[in-house]
């Protein structure tokens, strides 16, 4: 039996729900409405060969062609790739899943999306937040970013722009989701946190035997308290491409050690602290502006 599209997307949605415990109805609706293939290049696909890790083999990344453009070959849980000569990818539907579903969006709410890509999960959040809400989302990559604005211009809720999203930002947000791997949240990321909003972070260094393209470390939640603290935790471990021009490359060493003291070490994380004090056995991550503490 051949399913037209938007039912197989409802099923990929509901497989989504349940295979990454998906606890919010908005996100598992917003995948079912938002057609991944027009955020795509024309098929047929590059993807992953074994899924969102098979780059963690040492031999290399692992991909494989679908059989045809049929759409309906991007509604599984595979990352797609975007620009197949640099190896990008539309990351693994799963994987991001999980991130967002983390950040609790609802209506109305004020999300920013740093690495949109081609605005795949940028559509995905904006169908979440709804007309009253907002998605302000950035993209390094010229080339990408042309693509991104044609895609998502029917979604009149997001404002896409051209850039690392290092600068100063205008407005505060409710949610906060990087797509890419840094060494550390940037204070202006922190600075536009508003009170209960939530923060998803790749924190990484880079594998060795991939160049500076990807990176491996642990996605880091930082909620902005009412009164002012930052809670922080470990979600996952992760291997994502890194970000660029915002990694302080001083700190790849530092990240490497700390990933090295264990799940022990990175489980024990409760709060981001940035006040000035000297290292100590509570911190994680110690850096210049902030540190990943468990006290």
């Amino acid at each position: 039996m051949i399913l037209d599209l938007d039912l197989r997307r409802r099923f990929f949605a509901e497989e989504l729900e349940a295979v990454a415990r998906l606890r919010s109805a908005r996100l598992v609706d917003a995948f079912a409405a938002v057609p991944r293939e027009r955020f795509l290049p024309a098929g047929p696909w590059t993807v992953l060969s074994d899924g969102a890790d098979s780059y963690m083999v040492m031999a290399g990344i692992r991909t494989r062609p679908t059989a045809d453009a049929d759409p309906a070959r991007v509604y599984h849980n595979v990352a797609v790739a975007i620009d197949p000569e640099r190896q990008l990818f539309n990351g693994q539907p799963g994987t991001l899943a999980v991130w967002i579903d983390a950040l609790d969006l609802a209506a109305g709410m004020r999300v920013l999306h740093i690495g949109a890509g081609l605005g795949y999960y940028t559509a995905v959040m904006a169908a979440c937040v709804g007309a009253a809400g907002r998605v302000v989302a950035y993209e390094v990559d010229e080339a990408l970013t042309r693509d991104a604005f044609r895609n998502l211009a029917p979604y009149r809720n997001v404002d896409l722009r051209c850039g690392d999203g290092s600068g100063r930002l205008e407005e505060s947000f409710d949610a906060i989701l990087v797509n890419a791997g840094v060494t550390h949240p940037l204070e202006t990321w922190l600075d536009a946190l508003a009170p209960g909003g939530r923060l998803m972070l790749p924190v990484t260094t880079p594998l060795p035997t991939m160049g500076s393209t990807l990176g491996k470390g642990v996605v880091v939640l930082i909620t902005r308290q009412d009164e002012g603290a930052i809670s922080a935790r470990v979600v996952t471990f992760v291997a994502i491409y890194s970000a660029l021009g915002i990694r302080d490359p001083a700190l790849d060493e530092r990240i490497g050690k700390a990933l090295m003291a264990g799940p022990g070490q990175w489980q024990a994380v409760k709060r981001l602290r940035r006040d000035p004090h000297d290292a100590a056995a509570a911190c994680w991550l110690h850096t210049d502006t902030c540190c990943f503490s468990s006290m």
